[in-house]
């Protein structure tokens, strides 16, 4: 690996000498891999998952990297494959969040820390992922839909859309785009778009995003600022400018000292903030603090969140048609708890939100652009109505309400293919809910001599490869 020789002269003053050769050296190396498991997914057990991430409950660190692609379980959102020191971010919201919040991750595509933040918020919360890049939202949407939970809204937007929903959310994350030192191990990209030119550009971009973010975080509320690099301009400096501008108030972690996380490199500095370097954690290259906005003191009551109905722009699209109420009727008869959704009809689809979130999903629609928002139960089609895949992935779903089939691993891999499927002779005919190892996979409808493939076409797997190791499980 050959590092720019700006990033050397930036970066080895900030380090010294020692620790900066053993910085290049770690970088040489592969970097690990880990993932983090579902908690809510029922998972087979597995003699890989045998060194835990120390700052994260679910996370793992695997001897190699398997292929995940032709691992039917990693489709079926059992586990999420994530870098191990982004993973940080639990220690922040077990730290701080006790309570339901109303959360954002601004810069959430793919999904990692938002998947990994709707495992761990309080129950009643809900979660706000935005990604203002439009092909990285759908990436986003589907890892989310995976997941499998229900009080999630996925947006579609840039940073400044979000000025109008004044004091809306409890808890801001801010993992803003950087110049991706942290990412030179991983991405050779990263290290050739790099350059002090670049850092001045993102830690300028920076602080655009957390000026027209700022206002939408309520008074008391916390805000983690997190990013990919090692220099200080695009971390404490930000870091400083937030208190200054802002007034800000960076909170501190407990991170125990075998952690091996690195505090402030600036001189003198005692700023709460955490830096991970790979030749000190086995992880990439991150930095994250937590700020409170001032008014803290509001921090120990209950949350509360006021819904303001001022729309800042609407959405486009088709009006909603009707749907009877017999049809939705049926719709609710696939969820679990069924009376603590509101059903929602737009064309032909019909969607499931949490109650207690209506309102607020109400107020996100006026003013977003929303990808997806609840659980989207079915399609109505005629007289027809169809489960959506999303609904199989869903924590909500009630299971008994349709037959299941077990899948062997090669019919799996043709179903998440979209291949025609064979379902055994016992198998009745319609809807079935198609599993593997137990865990939902998907619907197909069984006409009989064969089964119509519900997989999503976008979402298959496209390659007729199949690597000699498999499975991760």
């Amino acid at each position: 690996m050959q590092l720019p020789a700006s990033f050397i002269l930036q970066t080895r003053p900030l380090l010294g000498q020692e620790a900066f050769d053993c910085l290049v050296e770690a970088l040489q190396q592969e970097p690990p891999v880990s993932i983090r498991l579902n908690r809510r997914r029922a998972l087979p057990a597995s003699g890989l998952l045998q060194v835990p991430v120390p700052w994260c409950a679910d996370g793992y660190y695997l001897a190699d990297r398997p292929t995940f692609t032709f691992d039917p379980l990693f489709h079926a959102g059992c586990y999420y494959v994530q870098e191990a020191s982004s993973m940080f971010v639990e220690q922040a919201l077990r730290r701080y969040v006790d309570r339901p919040v109303v959360m954002l991750d601004l810069c959430a595509a793919p999904g990692g820390k938002s998947t990994h933040a709707r495992s761990l918020l309080p129950e009643g919360s809900l979660l706000v992922a935005n990604e203002v890049m439009r092909n990285r939202s759908q990436v986003l949407a589907e890892n989310l839909t995976k997941w499998g939970y229900p009080d999630v809204v996925v947006t579609n937007n840039d940073p400044a859309d979000f000025t109008g929903l004044d004091a809306f959310f409890d808890v801001i994350l801010t993992d803003v785009p950087c110049s991706g030192e942290g990412m030179f191990r991983k991405d050779p990209v990263a290290i050739d778009e790099w350059s002090p030119e670049n850092v001045d550009v993102c830690w300028q971009r920076q602080r655009r995003i957390l000026t027209d973010i700022w206002p939408c975080l309520r008074p008391g509320g916390l805000l983690v600022y997190s990013t990919c690099t090692y220099n200080t301009k695009e971390d404490e400096e930000n870091v400083r400018w937030m208190m200054q501008e802002f007034g800000a108030e960076p909170l501190p972690l407990n991170v125990p000292v075998e952690w091996g996380i690195t505090g402030s490199l600036l001189a003198a500095s005692d700023l709460p903030v955490y830096r991970f370097l790979p030749h000190r954690t086995r992880g990439e290259g991150f930095f994250l603090t937590v700020l409170r906005k001032p008014d803290a003191g509001n921090m120990a009551e209950p949350y509360t969140t006021s819904v303001s109905r001022k729309p800042v722009k609407k959405n486009g699209g088709k009006s909603p048609q009707p749907v009877s109420k017999e049809t939705l009727s049926a719709a609710r008869q696939w969820l679990f708890a069924p009376d603590s959704f509101d059903l929602q009809a737009e064309g032909a689809l019909i969607t499931a939100i949490p109650h207690e979130q209506a309102d607020r999903v109400a107020v996100l629609r006026q003013s977003l652009r929303v990808i997806q928002a609840g659980v989207e139960l079915a399609e109505v089609k005629g007289k027809d109505l169809i489960p959506s895949h999303a609904l199989a992935m869903s924590q909500s779903l009630r299971c008994d309400c349709f037959p299941t089939e077990e899948t062997t691993y090669e019919q799996a891999i043709a179903y998440l293919r979209k291949e025609s499927i064979v379902l055994s002779a016992e198998a009745p005919r319609g809807y079935v809910l198609l599993t593997y190892r137990d865990v939902p996979l998907g619907f197909v409808k069984n006409i009989g001599n064969r089964a119509n493939n519900l997989y999503p076409q976008e979402w298959r797997i496209r390659s007729g490869y199949l690597p000699e190791r498999l499975l991760l499980y």
